[in-house]
Order: C-alpha cells, then structure tokens, then sequence
C-alpha cells in the first residue's frame, strides 16, 4: 500500500523555471466567443438606438431631446425635439398596461408641470408662460379651451405635479397615489418581460441614497482591510463584538419597522404595502442569521487566538507584497469598465426594432428576429466574462504567494512578485484562468434558470419548496467549486501544469493533508465572514434609516436589497485577497512536507512562525490523545519537520 501511495503522489516542482502554455484550446475557444460578443455589439450599435431608451421617446415615435426622421404613415413624427426633454403621459394617474404596452398617449416635453393644473384654462396657461406644451402636437394653444377634442387630445384632468428623473427623463407624478400608480404599473410592465425592470425601477426611485450606501460600504470594506491586516486580540474582539450588536441591532430595527408600517393606518399605497411585505421576509431572515452566527461565535470562541495568530502570519505574507491589496481595486475597475460595456451594447440590443405606424395613428417599434438568441449570447459572456476576470485575480495573488513561499531567503523576497505573477497568467495560463471560470459558468447558468422559474411559480407552494431546494443544492455545488478551482489555480503556479491535471494533484494533496489543514482553514474563512456580515449588517443599517424618511414615496425594498448585495460583494473582494493568500499558503505548506524531508540537502520552506502555528493547531483539534505525538511526519519513518534557518 505504501507503494502505491508513493506512486501516486505528484513530483511536485516548486519554483519551475520551465513553463509551456496550457488549455489553449480554451483560450482560442473564448477569443472565438468573444468575436461573436464583439460582433453583437457591432449588431447592437448599428441596429439599435440605446437612446430612445435613456432619452425617451412619444407616441409618434419622436425621440425627446434631438432631431427625428419621419416615419412612414405618420404626420406627427420626424419632428425636432431638441428643446423638448422630457416624456410626459397624459394620464399619469390611470396608467394601463395592455399587451405590455402603456395605454396612455406620451408627449415630448420642455418641462414638467411642477404645480397641479385643474383645468384647461390652466393649461392653455402653463404652456404660454413656460412654453411646454402638454397636448398634442396638432393640437394649437389657443384651441385648448375651444376645441370639442381638447379632452381627448389633452392630458387627463386634474394633471398632479411631477419632477423629472435627471438620468430617465420622465415626468414623474409626486401625488402619493399618482406616483403609486405610476411605479407599479412601469414595474408590472418590466415584470412581463424581465425581472431587470423591477431592479431599475426600484434603483430609479432611491439613486441617490444607493449611491451614498455604496460608497459608505467601500468605506466599511477598507477598514475591514486594515483591521486584518494589522490585526490584534483586542480588534477581533472589538469587531466580534461589532458583528453581534449590529446583527442584533439591525434585527431589532427590522422587526420595528415593520410592526410600524403594519400598524399604520395610513399604509395605503402600494409601495407601502410592498414595503410591509418585504420588511417581514427581511426580518424573519435577519432573525435566524443571528441566531445561527451568534451560536458559531459562541461555540468556536476556544479558537479565536489561533485565528488571531493566522492572520498575523497571513498580513507578514501581505507584507512581503504590499501591492495584493491592490488586487480587487484593480479587479472591480475592470469588472465596472465591462459591465458598463455590457449594459452600453443590452441597451442598444433591447431598441433594435423597426418603427411601425399603426392604425391608432401611433407609432410602435417592433423588435428583430434574432434578437432572444443574441441576448442569451450576450448573458453567458456576463457571466464568463466576469468569472474570467476573477479567475484572473486569483491567478496573480496565488502566483505571487507561490513564489515568496517557495524562496529560500526569506529575508530577501523576490522583486516585483505580482508583476512576474501577472506575466507568467498572459503569457502561459490564460487557458487554465478560461476554463476553471467556464466550470463556474456552467452551474450559474442553472442557477438563474431556477431564480426564474422561482419567480414564475411564486404563487405555488409545492414548487416554491422545491426550487428553493434545487437553487441550495446549485449554490453548495459552486461554492465547492469555487474552492476547487482556487488550489487549482495555485497548483498551475507551482507545476506549470494545466487544469485538470492541477485539479488532480490538487485534490491527492489536500485529501492526505485535510485533517491537518481544514480546520485551520475554516475558522479564518468563519472569521472573514463575520468581517463581511460587520460590512453588510451596517450598510443594510444606514439604508433602513435613509429610506424610512420617504417611506410613502419609494418602494425601497428593492434598493436596501441591492444596497446589501453590493455592501458584500464589495467586501468580499477585498477580503478575499485574505482568504486566497492563506489557501494557497497552506496548499504550498502541503506540497512543502511532500516534496523535502527537512534534511541539509532538501530544507524545507516554511518559517518558523507558520511550523510553530501548524503545530499548536493541529495539537487542538487532535486533543489531549494525539498532543505527546510530533502533528507532522513525512513518511513512515518518522522524519520529524524542521523549519528553513
């Protein structure tokens, strides 16, 4: 048996100095796919008007705010709009839907009424003195009180008072029940067609405060660094203590808010009524992740030292390469220039269509053929993409710890570590990067397909049950994929190896050096999620006081739930530096003990500091049994570990 295990295990090669590139079938394959993005973009630009979108356009199929073509069949298009700004409904308070359409005739505006006009006197007024004419174009001022049309050709009356949003001009009722009215029905229209819509709506209505949230939770995120960085005794307990009063704290708050709105008797609106809806589910799943975080931290109180000490030896590796912590800045840099990209072409994608006359004497825009299967093109490339350029991050960091692990004179690091780190992913190991991040897009895929399928069927319980079910098993499969793909990306550093053959060597190591290994792991991985639910629970706070001040005029549930996605997807991307530096400084600790026996002719390479935190470790978790036994022998007989000097 000894044997076959010896033949089994992977001569390992630290430090190779030979490299060659590897999978690059899958490199050509993702230069191939993205030649069909690139040409989707080209499509989308060319047939597409991204503006009609952004900008607005009427019924006649004039765009507001520029010069317009006629369209065929219809008098009142192709009129010049430069001056007239913003989309204005005539019936802003009865808005309908009607084969995904609104029913109500839209104009072009110069401006948007500010105050409430009853009567069309008060029109005929409002257009004079302000020059923005609120019927149809045909339609001439001094008719408005004359003409026996004029109330099938002006809007409906009495017209409330709007604002307009500065990015989507529209003209937006500030009535209560107007704006009520108005939301919900531009929400159920994007609801037919996309779960997007509700997204946009709902970022739409508290844009300002997303934004300060999103810059407060990069703010959280960057002490969190420091805070781990620097880390000490006192710091985790200040910030255990941080995570436990905000879990509570931001618990407590929820339940509150939501017996207020359910006792208000003014909860009329919709939006209200969402919002009570929503606060519930936000509390009963606020309550039971403090309760079951507050247990963990009770339980795994024993190892807060070690986990103190971990991070101390991770921060003196981050030391030694100050600039991975500049890694996820870079890294969310890209990803925002390509997802800006990949809005820039969806939207032009979504307007190529064909203007159309109809026999209602308005205009409708009809979209190409093709047109689905290009989207869902273009939906698998924002995932891949997105997970190729995270591959990417985790490429550099886990070549750039490689390569200070494995250097014989600790004292001396190699110079410039993340730029070689980077040199060495373009020019040998993009095709590994392309190929792990492929795996990651294959589960996502499914993944959205339930979330859709969910929301279809939200009404029945049977199959809400099911798929909630179905999407936990999808999550748990790519989270263990994810850690996969990461020793996998850290084995290609050191071999030189391709993907699957990293996986599987990989895989050999850990699973002989698990029992050694994984609780060291876990209770920092445990450790750095506290510090990304400390992030979260305070920037989910901050947006609970800010949107409860216009509780009747936003529906903010939608806003407070992206607010707390990006508060922990921002600290995951910083906080990660930490979690992919220590799994693939224990992976390297691995294949140290595999490859030396500690002798003068094969050291190994680990420090003191990293043997002597192993060792205490591993006598915890064993016991008082195992304690009097050396945690670390290479083979059977017994050469006992000892550090590089």
């Amino acid at each position: 048996d000894s044997g076959d295990s010896a033949s089994e295990r992977q001569e390992w090669r630290p430090g190779v100095v030979y490299r060659k590139c590897t999978d690059t079938f899958w490199l050509l394959l993702f230069c191939l796919f993205w030649a069909g993005l690139m040409f989707i973009g080209g499509y989308a630009v060319v047939a597409g008007s991204a503006e009609r979108l952004v900008l607005g356009y009427d019924s006649f199929g004039n765009i507001c705010g520029r010069k317009n073509t006629p369209v065929e069949g219809e008098n009142l298009s192709g009129l010049d709009m430069t001056n007239k700004k913003y989309v204005f409904f005539l019936n802003s308070c009865s808005l309908e839907i009607q084969s995904l359409k609104i029913s109500s005739l839209s104009l072009c505006v110069s401006s948007c009424p500010q105050e409430q006009l009853n009567s069309l006197e008060d029109l005929q007024s409002f257009a004079r003195n302000n020059g923005s004419f609120l019927c149809v174009y045909n339609l001439n001022v001094s008719s408005y009180t004359r003409n026996p049309k004029a109330a099938q050709l002006c809007p409906t009356l009495p017209v409330p008072p709007s604002k307009s949003f500065p990015l989507f001009n529209r003209c937006v009722p500030q009535h209560p029940e107007c704006y009520s009215k108005y939301a919900s029905v531009l929400i159920s229209m994007v609801n037919e067609m996309d779960v997007f819509h509700r997204i946009l709506s709902g970022i739409l209505a508290g844009r300002d405060t997303v934004i300060a949230l999103s810059i407060l939770a990069l703010a959280f995120s960057l002490i969190m660094v420091l805070t781990f960085r620097f880390i000490q005794t006192l710091l985790v307990h200040i910030l255990i203590a941080l995570v436990i009063f905000g879990l509570l704290f931001v618990s407590g708050v929820l339940w509150w808010l939501y017996y207020d709105y359910r006792n208000d008797p003014s909860t009329e609106l919709e939006t209200e009524k969402e919002n009570v809806k929503f606060l519930l589910g936000y509390a009963i799943f606020s309550t039971i992740v403090t309760v079951v975080l507050v247990s963990l931290i009770f339980v795994l109180r024993k190892r807060l030292q070690f986990t103190v000490q971990l991070f101390r030896i991770v921060g003196k590796v981050i030391g030694r390469i100050p600039f991975l912590l500049f890694q996820p800045l870079w890294t969310f840099l890209i990803l925002i220039v390509f997802w800006v990209f990949w809005v820039a072409v969806l939207l032009s994608l979504g307007t190529a269509g064909t203007a159309q006359s109809t026999s209602g004497g308005q205009v409708e825009y009809r979209a190409l053929s093709g047109i689905c299967y290009m989207a869902w093109y273009h939906f698998v490339g924002l995932i891949w993409t997105s997970e190729f350029i995270l591959a990417c991050q985790q490429m550099v960091i886990a070549g750039a710890v490689v390569t200070c692990y494995f250097n014989r004179n600790k004292n001396s690091p190699p110079p410039h570590p993340v730029l070689s780190s980077i040199s060495v992913l373009f020019c040998y190991h993009l095709g590994t990067a392309i190929k792990g991040s492929f795996l990651i897009t294959i589960l996502r895929i499914p993944r959205i397909v339930l979330l859709y399928l969910y929301n279809v069927l939200y009404q029945k319980k049977n199959a809400k049950c099911l798929f909630t079910c179905c999407f936990c098993c999808v999550c748990c499969r790519e989270s263990c994929l994810r850690c996969f793909n990461q020793h996998a990306y850290t084995t290609t550093a050191i071999n030189g190896t391709n993907f699957c053959t990293s996986a599987k060597d990989a895989v050999h190591i850990l699973a002989r050096n698990s029992a050694k290994l994984a609780s060291i792991s876990c209770f920092g991985d445990f450790l750095l999620f506290l510090g990304k639910v400390f992030v979260v629970c305070f920037t989910v706070f901050g947006g609970l006081m800010a949107f409860n001040y216009h509780r009747e005029l936003q529906a903010w549930v939608v806003p407070l739930l992206l607010v707390g996605f990006f508060a922990y997807l921002m600290s995951h991307s910083f906080l990660s530096v930490f979690e992919v530096t220590a799994d693939a400084m224990f992976l390297c600790f691995a294949i140290d003990m595999e490859t030396n026996d500690g002798t003068a002719e094969k050291p190994y390479f680990v420090d003191q500091e990293l043997l002597t935190f192993v060792s205490q470790s591993n006598e915890l978790t064993e016991g008082q049994k195992h304690r009097s036994t050396r945690p670390f022998q290479d083979n059977e007989d017994g050469t006992e570990l000892q550090p590089m000097v």
